[in-house]
């Protein structure tokens, strides 16, 4: 059955390139050859991370503490796995070269647990990692010596605009700053963008888009993905509506009802361990407000694993996914 026109959302209830510059330096002449100069305080200076500054270490991190699966993923991607002393809060399986896995901490890990550890970096995939009754102010781990790095695609405690391309690639190449590795950051921010741009979108053949709906959670009412953050911007370059695009946060809530009045083309189901893919399809077929929606009924469903659901080094292989979810239905 080939997709129909989007139809406009009802209305829902809200709860809550990067730029490569290279300097040109003078040409060595032959009698003075080019040698690597040490980092001067002018070539560190402060990066503004969630509304702290953070000096940028002069030399790569070497004991790196990760908190979330997106900022593990992100220590791998800049090559600073071996670096990994410990994860935290893990929302999936993570990759190492070797297949060794360093410790894990069940839980959001407490100052104590986290200073037991003597990292020299901290990074995390929310700012509630930092806060009192977990590692503590990013102030006071910065005046031991340890580095900090929360994803500014999660802050809330500054006002964020909504999620771009050159945002998320951006900070990508800042961590690498902040870390140690200002070359493997932009190395990484790069390989994302040429990554990005080698992806097909989907093409309506002159139609509008088809529609689609990002499920997250929620069993009494769903969790989505709102018109401002990771999920709006996979769907959006996936060539696909977010049906939820008029609400301007990045999740919000939906009622059922709502939900089947919007009436998705297709459904992106995002698959955790606390609430899968499968107990979310069983949950719309249960329901009479969704059990006779077209993507529930023609298992419309496009499946994302958790921590692509969130921005970070896996959002370009989320659109991509999406991309080949949508085009393996009908033969698209």
């Amino acid at each position: 059955m080939p997709f129909r026109r989007p139809r406009r959302l009802v209305a829902v209830v809200t709860l809550p390139l990067l730029a490569l510059v290279g300097c040109a330096s003078p040409a060595a002449s032959p009698q003075q050859p080019d040698a690597a100069a040490e980092p001067t305080a002018a070539d560190r200076a402060a990066v503004r991370d969630c509304g702290i500054d953070v000096t940028p270490r002069a030399e790569p991190a070497e004991r790196i503490l990760a908190v979330k699966s997106t900022a593990a993923e992100l220590v791998v991607a800049l090559g600073l796995g071996d670096a990994l002393v410990s994860t935290a809060f893990l929302d999936g399986p993570l990759e190492l070269a070797g297949g060794t896995m360093p410790p894990t901490i069940e839980g959001m890990p407490s100052r104590e647990a986290v200073l037991a550890l003597e990292p020299d970096a901290v990074v995390a995939g929310w700012e509630s990692a930092f806060a009192p009754e977990a590692a503590g102010d990013r102030a006071a781990l910065h005046g031991l010596g340890v580095t900090t790095w929360v994803s500014p695609a999660a802050c809330r405690s500054v006002d964020v605009a909504p999620l771009t391309w050159d945002a998320l690639l951006g900070e990508l190449a800042d961590a690498g700053t902040v870390l140690g590795v200002p070359d493997a950051g932009a190395a990484l921010a790069a390989d994302q963008r040429a990554a990005l741009d080698a992806i097909e979108p989907l093409d309506a053949g002159g139609d509008a888009p088809a529609t689609a709906l990002w499920y997250s959670s929620g069993d009494d009412a769903p969790y989505v993905g709102g018109g401002s953050g990771a999920p709006q911007l996979v769907l959006e370059s996936a060539g696909l509506e977010n049906v939820a695009d008029d609400v301007a946060e990045p999740w919000t809530t939906m009622s059922w009802e709502a939900l089947a009045a919007s009436d998705p083309d297709v459904i992106v189901l995002v698959d955790a361990a606390w609430h899968s893919a499968e107990s979310k399809v069983e949950r719309l077929r249960a329901n009479p407000a969704t059990a006779q929606l077209d993507a529930v009924r023609e298992e419309r469903f496009v499946v994302v694993p958790f921590p692509m659901a969130e921005a970070g080094v896996g959002s370009v292989d989320a659109v991509a996914l999406v991309v080949d979810g949508v085009r393996g239905m009908d033969g698209r």
